[in-house]
């Protein structure tokens, strides 16, 4: 789809019912100036449920599967290559394979990777189910009495051993495929608020509370933790995961993904060759919104890994994220093709009186890129927000607003 096709696609937009609204936002920047139309109107649907289940893993601050397909399809065709440069639990690479297009994705954070690599390629459940068997859940050595506030005593040595389990099998380098996928599954059943979780009632796995806290929450629900075998939990959300993969299981069967994740800085990942990228989808942090480090301590600890020490963004000043996001963009124009696209999404933050999509902006035709259109994807809340007792424009991000770029050359 060309620019002109894409724009005019989106100013006509009605698929769910409502006209597209047109904003002039005029903008000015270092001598340059110009005006993008802010489109406003509902672009894809507002259910949790409605993508392959396979992208059913927490992460904070993911956007829906659903976004990345509305560009997927739009602005690249089967075998295009689809990167995200801050990929998070890996909602465009995944959504990119689902599509027949070829994933690249980046994170600084080790967990991101961990999150989606096996979900490229995933195992079958009969080789999932044999590895479990297989895995002797009563070895575990490590003592951490502070997770007794999370997990039954019994609970707890299944987890520790599958931890060093997973921890001897990469020292080795014999962590393969099928480890790799029950390690992702086991980082998203941690914590949480149902029994299929580990844990007694809890926050989620993407917003772990640090011990202290659940000691706390204990007591206000006057609640112990209770014995729960863990390897039934894996195959069972695994089943989950899986259960509308077949569609897609073949499409990749000899293609090796190994190289297609990166651990890093988003401003220079030089293991991507110029000009061999067709889109970017992506979504990077919102300022100091999200706490990523302290959210992710326990998935974090899981895998052996010291979260304070991973070099995350928590940047609390704009100058300071627009360096950031020049400097991304910079890169992405380097490996972008000629005529190919970028979509960035952010949310509105501190209630609404900084709107990002326009600081974006500004990064962008700093890169040398062309604006298409600021999408300002506009929906009711639906059950993540609703569980927290917030309401549309009250508090956190109540839209979606995608900066689309195009590389004219």
């Amino acid at each position: 789809m060309s620019t002109s096709e894409f724009f005019t696609e989106v100013a006509e937009f009605s698929l769910f019912g409502k006209s597209t609204i047109m904003i002039p936002y005029e903008w000015e920047y270092e001598g340059l100036g110009g005006v993008t139309l802010k489109a406003i109107n509902e672009y894809w649907t507002s259910g949790q449920r409605k993508a392959n289940p396979i992208h059913e893993i927490s992460y904070r601050a993911c956007f829906k599967p659903q976004l990345a397909e509305f560009f997927i399809t739009r602005l690249s065709e089967v075998g295009d290559v689809v990167y995200d440069p801050f990929m998070g639990r890996g909602t465009t690479p995944l959504e990119a394979v689902i599509l027949n297009r070829l994933p690249l994705g980046n994170d600084i954070n080790p967990l991101s990777k961990a999150l989606i690599e096996p979900r490229l390629k995933p195992p079958r459940i009969t080789e999932i189910q044999k590895r479990l068997e297989e895995i002797d859940f009563t070895s575990g050595k490590e003592t951490y009495e502070d997770l007794k506030h999370f997990f039954h005593k019994d609970t707890l040595k299944e987890i520790i051993s599958l931890k060093e389990y997973l921890l001897h099998r990469e020292s080795i380098g014999k962590l393969d495929a099928v480890d790799m996928w029950i390690r992702m599954v086991a980082i998203n059943r941690l914590t949480g608020h149902s029994t299929g979780f580990f844990s007694v009632y809890s926050l989620p796995p993407n917003q772990a509370v640090s011990a202290k806290r659940q000691a706390k929450i204990n007591i206000q629900r006057n609640q112990t933790p209770e014995y729960r075998e863990i390897k039934s939990r894996i195959l069972k959300k695994s089943k989950s995961l899986l259960r509308n993969w077949s569609q897609n299981a073949e499409n990749f069967q000899n293609y090796d993904f190994s190289s297609c994740i990166y651990v890093g800085k988003s401003n220079n990942v030089k293991s991507i060759a110029d000009e061999s990228v067709q889109l970017v989808i992506t979504s990077p942090p919102f300022l100091d919104v999200i706490d990523y480090k302290s959210d992710n301590w326990l998935r974090c600890w899981f895998m052996g890994i010291d979260s304070s020490q991973i070099d995350i963004s928590q940047i609390k000043s704009i100058d300071e994220w627009e360096i950031m996001i020049y400097e991304t963009l910079k890169d992405i124009y380097r490996i972008l093709k000629p005529e190919g696209f970028v979509a960035i999404e952010v949310g509105e933050i501190r209630m609404g009186r900084v709107l990002l999509e326009e600081n974006v902006l500004r990064c962008g035709v700093k890169a040398g890129f062309q604006p298409v259109v600021i999408m300002i994807n506009d929906q009711k809340f639906t059950k993540t927000a609703n569980t927290w007792g917030i309401s549309n424009v009250s508090k956190g991000t109540n839209t979606n607003r995608i900066v689309v770029f195009s590389k004219n050359v």
